[in-house]
């Protein structure tokens, strides 16, 4: 790769979820992808991420799945079969959140198929969206390192170590909270520490814990278990009373002991194949996009670990971008469209990083914060509204978009899998990564359009028609829609 190429219509930076995801997307839109990770290839299991919430696990319904020929090559599985379907499988549904003070978040009432949150590794992920990736065409280059980019109104020229550079008419940062790309394009990263000295480690126990998620606080200790499948499980803990540099040295017996202290026993912990020290940032970039630049997931975003909501939000950026840059690659959109990145996924990282921060200041609430903690647990408990506003947050399902000015009530909104005619859920309809046209009867789908619309219709009676967009939000809606209004409302959100 000496020299310049333009052959790479998207360059992804990062091979983490959300830059596997999202080169996916637009590798299976027809899309030319080049992901550059500065790794070599292989899947790591030093991630942090343990769980997939409701939203998360909705957007990789409306993925088909990847299999895998007898000679080792990707393919494309049936579609009936899911990416969802996949981790499903290999995941551990828990369907309650047990949080402070006997406060319980029942998720067995979420208005999804994904009624729980799936335990399961980072890596896992990131393997079935691997082969997902590999099998649609992108081009992967391990062992590359950013060092700089440029970019004009046509493109993005981005600098690679030891290896020239590569022209792409868009390029998505997706390479964590060390960002080489947020750094390239000089976007600050505003925040603060909010935890510091807490401590890693993968580690077998001699006593199984009683629940599939383990964690408590006690005083100023914190600890969390949760299952990697394989016999180990990864412990997380920190003592506010221990403030040491990320750098000090990590032993089994500081595990131990925090976790006595915040859990009560420390399961017999054994044969730790791996630790480390790291400190939690609360940080957000003031802007997701910087020309023809975008950033996702930690590159734009970081916060505490506390409601397992990091993996899950950067893999929604990836879902709300992707389907908006192949539309525009494909000029079936004007490139301003690509400003709504920015104006839907950025309120939701502010607030991701205020909830997040403030369970983990709940969990380790003292003197008369207590108080205060206690008053809140018992009105969550209490209120509905207050309980299903909390549970909305912390799965995804609770956020819209903005909507115009009047328009109908049902624009913006994340739709649930519907029931359509014939027996069919709205999520598989999705996963040809087009629009879906939800009407109260048959509707032919003008040719010109069909490879990005698909048309169904409702499995009851009801006369609303609703334009579903590729990441399962409501572009348009409508009672009694006309032909005229159905035209315009096509012309505008698919070309």
């Amino acid at each position: 790769m000496n020299g310049t190429s333009g052959t790479a219509r998207v360059i992804v930076v990062g091979s983490g979820p959300t830059g596997l995801l999202l080169a996916g997307d637009l590798a299976d839109a027809g899309i030319p992808v080049t992901v550059l990770e500065k790794r070599p290839h292989g899947i790591s299991n030093l991630s942090r991420a343990f769980v997939l919430h409701a939203r998360a696990l909705e957007q990789l319904d409306a993925r088909p799945s990847p299999t895998t020929t007898l000679d080792g090559r990707a393919a494309r599985a049936p579609v009936s079969r899911s990416v969802a379907d996949e981790l499903e499988a290999v995941g551990r549904p828990i369907t309650r959140l047990d949080l402070f003070d006997g406060l319980t978040l029942d998720l067995g009432t979420l208005p999804s198929r994904f009624d729980h949150v799936l335990v399961l590794p980072q890596y896992e992920v990131e393997k079935v969206l691997e082969r997902r990736a590999v099998a649609a065409g992108v081009d992967f280059r391990h062992e590359s390192e950013v060092t700089g980019l440029t970019q004009d109104a046509d493109g993005v020229t981005v600098r690679i170590e030891g290896a020239g550079s590569l022209r792409a008419a868009y390029v998505v940062g997706a390479d964590g909270m060390r960002s080489a790309v947020r750094e390239a394009v000089g976007m600050p990263f505003p925040g603060r520490s909010a935890i510091r000295s807490v401590v890693l480690a993968d580690v077998l126990l001699a006593e199984q814990p009683e629940t599939v998620l383990t964690a408590g606080a006690v005083g100023d200790a914190f600890a969390f278990l949760a299952p990697f499948g394989d016999g180990y499980h990864r412990v997380i803990c920190w003592h506010r009373g221990r403030d040491v540099p990320d750098h000090e040295p990590v032993g089994l017996d500081e595990i131990k002991e925090i976790t006595r202290l915040a859990l009560g026993r420390d399961y017999g912990m054994h044969d730790p194949r791996w630790m480390s020290r790291f400190h939690s940032d609360e940080r957000q970039v003031p802007h997701y996009r910087v020309g023809r630049v975008f950033l996702a997931g930690d590159a734009a975003h970081v916060h505490t670990p506390a409601g397992g909501q990091g993996m899950n939000t950067g893999l929604q950026d990836a879902a709300n971008l992707s389907w908006k840059l192949a539309a525009v690659l494909h000029g079936h959109a004007a490139p301003a469209l690509l400003d709504t990145y920015q104006s839907e996924r950025h309120p939701v990282g502010r607030t991701v990083l205020r909830s997040s921060g403030a369970i983990v200041r709940l969990a380790m609430a003292k003197g008369w914060q207590l108080q205060v903690r206690a008053a809140l647990a018992t009105a969550l408990s209490h209120l509905a509204p207050a309980r299903r506003r909390a549970i909305g947050q912390v799965t995804g399902i609770g956020y819209r978009y903005p909507a115009p000015r009047g328009a109908h009530p049902l624009t913006g909104v994340r739709v649930p899998d519907l029931a359509l005619a014939g027996g069919g859920r709205l999520y598989e309809a999705l996963r040809g990564g087009r629009f879906v046209l939800v009407t109260p009867g048959p509707y032919d789908v003008d040719p010109a359009r069909a490879d990005r619309l698909a048309a169904a219709h409702w499995r009851s009676g009801r006369r609303t028609t609703l334009l579903v967009r590729p990441d399962g939000y409501a572009a348009w809606a409508a009672e009694n829609a006309g032909p005229a209004d159905l035209e315009k409302a096509l012309a505008a959100h698919v070309g």
